[in-house]
């Protein structure tokens, strides 16, 4: 065979292959002049690998949202929103982001990793509203552009680690209030790694609270961003994971969460393991038991109808 014809062959399959991979996108959130709380800074956004391969965003001032999109033939419907934890200081986006993007592709589901500002009085103004504003724009674009991408409307979720499981959790609560509220920005589920839910002092990670609210922490915000008390009877259902030994975040966190969602009847599914520490995504080797976390949610996925059996 000519090396030519050779060449040709090559291409044809490669282009017959190109339909069955996800499709990736990245979005700026808001209109460059109209980002919300901005102030003029000179903040600098900074990415770094450390040495166990994290990629780490820091400075984040422009927000953006990278869309992972499951081809037609593949895809369930189901989409979900990642948010990276960090600490409300960093963003943790790829053991915590765009690595569960693929993860979710590979089940047929379409992704989004939300790059969140990161709470910063130097580049914003009431810095503690901005990760909920963007959380809750990002939610409005993939309601908006659904069926572009052939998402129901009825299967969008949210999902976070740690700081960017409280964000997930107060869109999941808050949705409905604040100056940018709306039913468009309500996630259909939720599932919460690790997740800091409560800003009170006995349980709260303390980082995450200092830097989200800043100088103006009061008890009055610590109660308006403590999660577990705006559980309401339309909170979206959750799945929950964490470690009973997470020295980070309290596993207090998780259970205050669940208890509230049992008391207003929302269904929810809760693994807690008695190892495995705080920020391991899916890295999860010699941590015993917590192996099987990963296959427990691909069960709950099922059992809910985001992921085909």
């Amino acid at each position: 065979m000519k090396k030519t014809a050779r060449i040709l062959i090559a291409l044809n399959l490669f282009a017959l292959s190109v339909p069955s991979m996800a499709q990736t996108e990245t979005i700026n959130l808001w209109p460059q002049d109209k980002i919300p709380n901005f102030k003029s800074n000179k903040v600098e956004e900074k990415s770094e690998t450390d040495a166990e391969g994290i990629l780490r965003i820091s400075g984040v001032t422009v927000p953006t949202i990278t869309a992972y999109i499951v081809p037609k033939e593949k895809a369930t419907g189901a989409a979900v929103m990642i948010c990276p934890g960090g600490g409300y200081g960093i963003l943790a986006a790829s053991h915590e982001g765009s690595d569960f993007a693929k993860w979710f592709n590979d089940r047929g589901i379409s992704a989004f990793v939300l790059k969140y500002r990161l709470p910063n009085e130097k580049a914003m103004t009431r810095q503690h509203e901005v990760p909920l504003m963007d959380a809750m724009q990002g939610m409005k674009l993939i309601r908006q552009n659904a069926v572009k991408w052939n998402i129901d409307l009825n299967k969008i979720g949210v999902m976070g680690f740690s700081a960017g499981g409280h964000l997930a959790a107060t869109l999941s609560t808050h949705y409905n209030m604040g100056e940018k509220a709306s039913q468009e920005a309500k996630p259909n589920f939720s599932v919460l790694l690790y997740p800091v839910i409560s800003l009170s002092p006995t349980i709260a990670h303390g980082g995450s609270r200092d830097k989200l609210l800043g100088s103006e922490k009061s008890e009055e915000l610590i109660k308006y961003y403590s999660n577990e008390l705006h559980v309401s009877d339309q909170t979206p259902p959750a799945f929950l994971v964490h470690a009973m030994d997470d020295n980070g975040v309290p596993v207090e966190n998780s259970i205050e969460y669940y208890l509230a969602l049992k008391k207003h009847k929302i269904p929810a599914e809760m693994h807690l393991y008695p190892k495995g520490g705080h920020g391991y995504g899916m890295r999860t080797e010699g941590k015993g038991s917590l192996a099987n976390w990963p296959t427990a949610m691909e069960g709950w996925l099922k059992a809910m109808g985001y992921q085909k059996n």
